[in-house]
């Protein structure tokens, strides 16, 4: 299969790389997580100025209308630089859901403001309760006086503290699941904020009978569709971030076993420690070749053969999260878990979307159930 990119899309690469290589350097990341909101908007505006926050945007709204493949370009380029802002959450999933559920009213309200960087909104759909079947929720929205009323939790919502709009999953009383855009500042809403292991910040939501107007569900369709697609895309695009950190760590593994000395040689010239880099040279092409598969099935109709392909695609990543980054820790030794070193901060990003959107074990599980 030819894997090669057309010319637009190779400028797409280099575009977001140069804004990475530019402006996100790993003091510039340090200082933004180490603020009190743990993003930049500043960085988000820059984002928002070079297009990138309206690559999902219809051109009708003033978009890109780009698709998985160029998801997957900039996201890769984002996880190069450890790149903390909501871009998945915000440009990826929630603009994708309000283009595909919202009425022209709705489009026309939302979609400008989040190409311009005017607001964040954060898909907010995870619930406590572990299940095999990703649209199967607890949250519940029950009509009344002319709205209706939301009632549950989620459970840790990256990005939730800087939001300025909330895409709530909830399960209507006939079974369907319905979509709301919320004001985080609506009340009846309750955050419990922290930080996570990978430098980002996350909440858990409590809707504690929560009104919301009739105007705040996106369409008045069953959502149950769109909200799978959804979820596959941002998998896609949590692979392709994967493969950039992977990159990176990689080549700063190769860089230090050829600097660091041991015995007067460099390390990297111990056969045991080239058979490890070996090999994770090897889980690096592998995830590269399986997030290019998540990307192109992402933007196919739903069905068994999509379901699969995007569950190998998080095993097959979700492996290479783990013995790359266990590898160049092990390899730097004690420097591996500093603060000070950025191969601490690849290794955390990396363990966290391992367990992101779905563990390797669940979608094994997902991969074996869509087989049969």
């Amino acid at each position: 299969m030819d894997f090669s990119f057309t010319e637009e899309q190779n400028m797409l690469l280099e575009t977001t790389r140069r804004f990475v290589s530019r402006e996100y350097g790993f003091e510039a990341r340090k200082q933004i997580t180490s603020s009190e909101t743990g993003m930049s908007r500043k960085t988000w505006s820059s984002l928002a100025e070079i297009g990138l926050l309206a690559l999902l945007v219809p051109e009708e709204n003033g978009g890109l209308e780009a698709g998985p493949v160029e998801t997957m370009l900039v996201m890769s380029a984002l996880g190069e630089g450890l790149v903390v802002e909501p871009f998945l959450t915000s440009a990826v999933m929630s603009t994708s859901a309000i283009a595909r559920l919202g009425s022209t009213v709705q489009k026309e309200a939302w979609l400008p403001l989040l190409a311009g960087g005017e607001v964040i909104a954060v898909f907010a759909h995870e619930e406590k309760a572990a299940s095999s079947d990703p649209l199967r929720i607890n949250t519940t929205a029950t009509p009344a006086g002319g709205g209706y009323v939301i009632s549950g939790s989620k459970h840790v919502i990256y990005h939730a503290p800087q939001a300025d709009l909330l895409l709530v999953s909830a399960k209507l009383p006939e079974g369907q699941l319905a979509l709301f855009a919320i004001p985080a500042n609506t009340p009846g809403l309750r955050m419990q904020a922290y930080p996570t292991v990978d430098g980002r910040r996350a909440a858990d939501l409590h809707f504690q009978q929560m009104f919301v107007p009739a105007d705040t569900r996106l369409c008045s369709a069953d959502a149950n569709e769109v909200i799978a697609d959804v979820l596959d895309l941002g998998l896609a695009a949590l692979c392709a971030e994967a493969t950039g950190s992977l990159d990176k760590l990689l080549a700063a593994t190769i860089e230090y076993a050829g600097a660091r000395k041991q015995f007067g040689v460099p390390i990297g010239k111990f056969q045991a420690l080239q058979h490890r880099m070996a090999d994770m040279l090897i889980h690096r092409e592998q995830a590269r070749s399986m997030s290019y598969l998540a990307a192109i099935r992402a933007g196919e109709q739903a069905g068994a053969e999509r379901s699969r392909a995007l569950s190998a695609a998080k095993v097959v990543i979700g492996q290479a999260c783990r013995f790359v980054g266990q590898q160049a820790v092990q390899i730097h030794g004690g420097m591996g878990v500093t603060d000070e070193l950025d191969v601490s901060h690849y290794f955390k990003r990396l363990f966290a979307i391992e367990k992101l959107f779905g563990t390797t074990d669940s979608h094994l599980r997902r991969f074996s159930a869509a087989a049969s």
